[in-house]
C-alpha cells in the first residue's frame, strides 16, 4: 500500500494551509527492495547518504541493508533520544545530503534531529510499528535533563517494508495498539478543549486520526479474536496518525492526557523511579487510567473554581530539585493554559462533555480487548505502585501545558 500524502495538503475549512514534509508512505511486504525507485521518485536518488541504524538492528537486518555512503551504527544498549547522545552523533557525519534512520523510535530522532539542524532531508525506515512516530514531525527528546516534544523534522519518505515489521515480538506489537487506542483520549481531549476554551480545531486532521484509531480498533478486535494480526492495516494506521501531528504542526490530535503518562515514567519524578516501559506501554496505562477517570466524572456535575497556579511546593514534592526548573517554566501563572479563559465555560459546556465522554468505550470493554492483545494497562504493568494510580493522572497532567479534562480538574470543584 502507498499513500499519496499530498490529498490532505493546501487550504482547509478550518482556515489553515496545511503543508507536509512526507510526500510517501510505503507499507509493503519486500518495499526495500525498491527502496531507490522510492527514493527516486520523492527526489533523494542521487543525495549522498548517510545511514543510521542501532548495533541491535543492523545485525538483525542483515541482507536488507540499503546503499550508503556513509553508515553509523550506535551502540543499542543505553540508546536514548537525548540532545547530549544525538549531538554527539552528529560530529561523526560526513557530509550528508540526506538522513537515513533505519530502526525504531529512537533510532527516528537521530534522523529527524541532525535533519532538522542541518536542513537536509530526512528518510525513515521503520523496524517495528509499536507508535505512531515515524510520520511524524515531532521530536520526543531529552533537552536537559527534562523530556519534550518539539517540532524537528518529518521523513520526506517512510518505506516499511513488513517482511521485517512482521518480524516484531508480540509485545510491540501490543505497544501499537495502545498507542492508536490512546486516540479515544487524545480525540476527545481536543474536542473539549476547543469548546470551552475556544482552541483552534480542525475536523480534517481529527478525522485522520479518527480513521487511524478505526483502523486499529478493527485490527484488535481481529487480533482479539482471532490471534491474527494484520501488520499491514496496524502500520498503516501508525502512518495516517503520525501524519497529523505534521498537518497540525504539534500532537494534538494524537496525543492527550494518557500520553503524559510515558513522559512521567521517561522523567522518573520521585517515586515513580522504578516506573519502566515501551512508550505504548505506558501511553496505554495512562490511556486506560483517563478513560476509567473520565467516565467516572462523567456522573458527576462540578462548579466552577478560580485558576490558582501551581505553588512551587507541590511543584518540589511532585516532581523534585532535578525536574522543578522546568515544570515551574511549563507551568508559568501568565503562560498557564487554565488562566486564559473562565472555568465557568466548562460548567456551561458540561452536557456536551459528557456526550463527548461517552463516545470513548467503557472501561471494562477496552480491559477486555486490552487482556485479549495482550497490552499493558495497569499501572503495576509498567512499575507504577497501584496506590499511586489515582495521582499519577494529575501529576503528569503538570508536565505540559496542554488543555485536557485531567487539567481542568484543578478549576473544577466535584464536591468531593
Amino acid at each position: 500500500m502507498i499513500m499519496d500524502c499530498t490529498k490532505y495538503i493546501g487550504p482547509c475549512s478550518c482556515g489553515r494551509d496545511h503543508e507536509l514534509e512526507t510526500k510517501m508512505v510505503v507499507v509493503e511486504y519486500d518495499a526495500l527492495s525498491r527502496f531507490e525507485e522510492y527514493m527516486a521518485a520523492v527526489g533523494l536518488g542521487d543525495k549522498r547518504r548517510t545511514v543510521v541504524y542501532d548495533s541491535f538492528v543492523y545485525g538483525l537486518t542483515e541482507g536488507k541493508h540499503i546503499k550508503a555512503d556513509q553508515e553509523i551504527v550506535l551502540p543499542a544498549e543505553g540508546l536514548r533520544s537525548e540532545d547530549v547522545l544525538i549531538e554527539d552523533m552528529m560530529t561523526k557525519l560526513d557530509r550528508p545530503e540526506v538522513l537515513v534512520a533505519f530502526g525504531a523510535g529512537t533510532i527516528m530522532d537521530f534522523g529527524r534531529y541532525p535533519a532538522y539542524k542541518l536542513g537536509i532531508p530526512f528518510v525513515a525506515i521503520p523496524t517495528l510499528a509499536s507508535s505512531d512516530g515515524f510520520t511524524a514531525s515531532i521530536c520526543s527528546v531529552i533537552l536537559k535533563g527534562q523530556k519534550k516534544s518539539i517540532s524537528m523534522k518529518a521523513p520526506a519518505l517512510v518505506v516499511a517494508d513488513l517482511d521485517i515489521i512482521k518480524g516484531a515480538p508480540k509485545r510491540l506489537v501490543s505497544s501499537g495498539v495502545n498507542d492508536i487506542l490512546a486516540k479515544y483520549v487524545s480525540l476527545a481531549d481536543w474536542k473539549m478543549a476547543t469548546l470551552v476554551s475556544g482552541e483552534d480545531y480542525c475536523p480534517m486532521v481529527a478525522g485522520l486520526a479518527q480513521e487511524a484509531l478505526d483502523i486499529m480498533r478493527a485490527a484488535a478486535d481481529k487480533m482479539a479474536a482471532t490471534g491474527e494480526i494484520d501488520h499491514e492495516a496496524m502500520t498503516m494506521a501508525q502512518m495516517k496518525s503520525g501524519l497529523t501531528m505534521q498537518l497540525w504542526d504539534n500532537s494534538r490530535a494524537a496525543s492527550g492526557a494518557e500520553h503524559l503518562m510515558a513522559h512521567l515514567v521517561e522523567m522518573k519524578p520521585p517515586r515513580f523511579e522504578k516506573a519502566e516501559g515501551i512508550h505504548g506501554e505506558c501511553v496505554g496505562v495512562g490511556t486506560f487510567a483517563a478513560v476509567k477517570e473520565y467516565h467516572r466524572l462523567a456522573k458527576l456535575r462540578p462548579k466552577a473554581k478560580p485558576f490558582e497556579p501551581l505553588t512551587s511546593e507541590w511543584v518540589m514534592e511532585k516532581f523534585g530539585e532535578r525536574l522543578y526548573d522546568g515544570i515551574m517554566k511549563e507551568n508559568a501563572p501568565d503562560k498557564d493554559i487554565l488562566g486564559k479563559f473562565d472555568p465557568q465555560n466548562i460548567v456551561d459546556h458540561w452536557d456536551e462533555i459528557v456526550d463527548i465522554i461517552n463516545t470513548i468505550p467503557p472501561a471494562d470493554e477496552l480491559e477486555a480487548l486490552y487482556k485479549a492483545c495482550g497490552c499493558k494497562y495497569l499501572p503495576e504493568h509498567i512499575g507504577i505502585d497501584p496506590s499511586l494510580s489515582e495521582e499519577a493522572l494529575d501529576i503528569s497532567a503538570a508536565i505540559r501545558n496542554r488543555l485536557t479534562l485531567i487539567r481542568m480538574k484543578r478549576v473544577l470543584d466535584f464536591g468531593e
